[in-house]
């Protein structure tokens, strides 16, 4: 009996992701908020009432999206923030980052670009959520390093919420031109760079 409870949650998971990926696929080129179900579940190749068995509404499927595509760089950003290094050698390592997640997971970065002022209020929230503990883990690190001494800690945050529009931004930017020639790409980067480094060497100043 566990054997078949076992089986019928794997394929209930695998359904789960097939709507998932179905839904991402579509929202390449149409908001969250036209999206149909039945447009998710004809996809799949399942009947409409099964969507239900895995979301309560396309809106729940987008708040699904969004822990995705964003829940799993938080231990990734940890790891960037907490590295040895000076602040330019933090920023080559960022835009590379951003670099490298882009070009892996394009249609991810599009639909949290895309619907992070869009229509669906939870999945606004839920963007919104995930930015705001970025900016919060961005800021526990910064304390740790001497560039911010003396700082108040809303100064801290503010200095996060910088660093994580910029990277989110910076995504934006080598999204428009992932399919563009590499000139084109290395430009993005090295603006990517710039942009990065003005703040920190605004940062550097913050107490003057």
């Amino acid at each position: 009996m566990s054997h078949t409870l076992g089986i019928r949650q794997v394929q209930k998971l695998k359904t789960r992701q097939a709507l998932m990926d179905a839904a991402l696929g579509l929202l390449e080129e149409q908001s969250l908020s036209s999206l149909g179900l039945r447009e998710v579940t004809r996809a799949v190749g399942v009947a409409p009432t099964a969507f239900y068995r895995h979301f309560r509404s396309t809106a729940d499927l987008g708040v699904a999206l969004v822990e995705a595509a964003l829940g799993s760089l938080h231990p990734v950003l940890g790891d960037l923030m907490s590295a040895v290094g000076d602040s330019d050698e933090l920023v080559e390592r960022a835009v590379d980052l951003i670099a490298r997640h882009v070009d892996a997971y394009p249609a991810h970065v599009r639909f949290i670009a895309r619907e992070r002022h869009g229509g669906v209020q939870p999945v606004r929230a839920a963007i919104q959520g995930q930015l705001a503990r970025f900016a919060e883990e961005v800021r526990a690190e910064l304390a740790k390093r001497p560039e911010t001494a003396g700082w108040t800690d809303d100064d801290r945050l503010m200095l996060a919420g910088l660093y994580v529009d910029q990277m989110l931004m910076t995504a934006s930017l080598f999204l428009e031109a992932l399919d563009e020639p590499e000139e084109e790409r290395a430009r993005a980067m090295r603006l990517a760079s710039r942009r990065m480094r003005l703040i920190s060497i605004g940062c550097r100043h913050w107490l003057d």
